[in-house]
């Protein structure tokens, strides 16, 4: 019986090995398709509204000029100059703001006097819209760099902030209990303890931030014009003033692009903190 039960065993692990070994790609067959798809059917609809004639051709371009357009900016030394200058911002004032925001949260998670007198205003700096500060940043740094990132740090800083607490607020009493009855107090229980209990939602606040920030560096590179190189934003004014709508529409498609490249890869992060928190369940 032992002998029959050791071969039945064998067996099965033979047969469920090369479903192991192609579980991969079905798992990431099977993330793509649906997103594949969603495609198909924009680009189908975009097609038929632009056959029905709704607007004219220069106006609504079909996607096959708009996709040459696109590839063509692919081969210009300039595109790739301007991209470089946008990502650079982006990278740079991303970065402070996390930054701030990881202080600025830290600090209020600490103190109930803090919690009390900005907790609210950092909800409020969270949900005011980052444009608004534009009039004022460029009166205090006029067209300049400093004006574009004093923006997005407004607009990326307090998410950041605001997710920050959403864990530390969520963190198990039970955890923090049995971390004082170890030894960790203070600052110890922060970075031993209640941070990397509240990362999930810390994550969540750093995608969140990073949505902020490049929507307030699309809207600040198309209203500060700085420097020689014209970045993605000045690209896309340049566009609308030549009433280009198929170089218009290309550069909206990159900035869509690298939009979901790096939601993706907070995305990636996110599913990795959570299984090794435990938060996603056993696979079967």
């Amino acid at each position: 019986m032992a002998e029959l039960a050791a071969e039945l065993e064998t067996r099965d692990l033979a047969e469920e090995a090369p479903h192991r070994i192609h579980a991969p790609k079905f798992r990431a067959w099977s993330g793509l398709w649906p997103k594949v798809v969603a495609v198909l059917i924009a680009v189908g609809v975009w097609q038929v509204a632009a056959w029905s004639g709704w607007r004219p051709a220069n106006v609504l371009p079909a996607p096959l000029p708009v996709f040459q357009t696109l590839f063509g900016d692919l081969s210009h030394a300039d595109f790739y100059a301007g991209l470089a200058m946008t990502l650079r911002r982006a990278v740079l004032a991303y970065g402070i703001a996390v930054v701030i925001g990881t202080l600025v949260g830290v600090l209020v998670a600490r103190s109930t006097i803090l919690r009390t007198a900005i907790g609210s205003a950092i909800l409020g700096l969270q949900s005011m819209p980052s444009i608004a500060w534009f009039p004022l940043a460029l009166l205090f740094f006029q067209r300049s760099e400093a004006a574009i990132f004093t923006v997005v740090l407004l607009g990326a800083a307090p998410s950041i902030a605001s997710g920050l607490l959403s864990g530390v607020d969520h963190v198990e009493p039970l955890l923090i209990r049995v971390g004082r009855v170890m030894g960790a107090r203070g600052l110890r229980l922060y970075r031993h303890v209640i941070l990397p209990a509240a990362l999930p939602s810390f994550v969540g606040g750093l995608k969140q931030g990073w949505a902020f920030a490049w929507r307030s560096l699309m809207a600040g590179e198309l209203i500060v014009a700085v420097g020689s190189q014209p970045s993605l934003g000045q690209q896309l004014r340049a566009a609308q003033n030549l009433a280009d709508t198929s170089q218009l529409v290309a550069l909206m498609i990159v900035i869509f692009i690298i939009g979901i490249a790096v939601d993706a890869l907070f995305g990636a992060l996110d599913r990795e903190i959570r299984r090794r928190w435990g938060l996603l369940g056993t696979e079967a």
